[in-house]
């Protein structure tokens, strides 16, 4: 009679924890027992051999969500992220190209107020044709500086424009870049106006 009450017991331990998704371990041992387990570390080692390993069945995804699945892990492995030939990506060329058009921005501001100094410059020296000429000399000196650094201005300017439209471009093409990571991202398209887009008056 124990040994009855204790193979329902067994058996109903075994269901129960199959119902819970759980792992099931089952063996017999010596006498004949059959016995059931959920944890690997409850089963003797000299019947681990020859336990069954039950497994509960696996509920079945809905049709959608396994399409959606298979459709996700078809586009990861027919779109593999783009690299060039030293394993840089689209954030490195970006950032690079970035850095050089902070530059030629800065190179060409530097250039524009050396331009506009020189000029203010030759105009006062042009306005004081009739005042001492050891004023119209000093003038002079400050024009040559200024036009010697309006001319150092506008080389570097054209240095970091070359870099930016032939010697960047150059590279990733070298490369094997794509040319587009160049270039800024698209900012989009501007909402439409409001009102009626067909400017006719709004009919009652």
């Amino acid at each position: 009679m124990r040994r009855f009450i204790f193979s329902v017991f067994i058996l109903f331990l075994f269901f129960f924890s199959q119902a819970g998704g759980q792992e099931i371990y089952r063996w017999t041992d010596e006498k004949g027992t059959l016995h059931f387990s959920d944890d690997l570390t409850l089963v003797p080692e000299k019947y681990r051999d020859q336990f069954t390993q039950k497994k509960p069945p696996k509920e079945s995804s809905p049709p959608e969500a396994s399409q959606e699945g298979e459709g996700i892990k078809a586009e990861s492995q027919f779109s593999p992220v783009k690299k060039d030939l030293q394993g840089r990506g689209e954030d490195w060329w970006r950032a690079k190209a970035k850095e050089w058009n902070d530059k030629l921005q800065n190179a060409q501001k530097n250039y524009d107020e050396a331009s506009q100094a020189l000029k203010a410059k030759e105009q006062q020296r042009e306005d004081s044709k009739f005042k001492p000429h050891s004023q119209r000399k000093r003038l002079s000196g400050e024009e040559k500086n200024l036009e010697e650094k309006a001319k150092e201005r506008e080389k570097e300017l054209e240095e970091v424009k070359e870099m930016v439209e032939k010697v960047l471009p150059k590279q990733a093409e070298d490369y094997h870049a794509d040319p587009n990571w160049l270039k800024p991202k698209e900012q989009g398209e501007p909402p439409p106006p409001p009102g009626n887009p067909s400017n006719e008056p709004d009919k009652p």
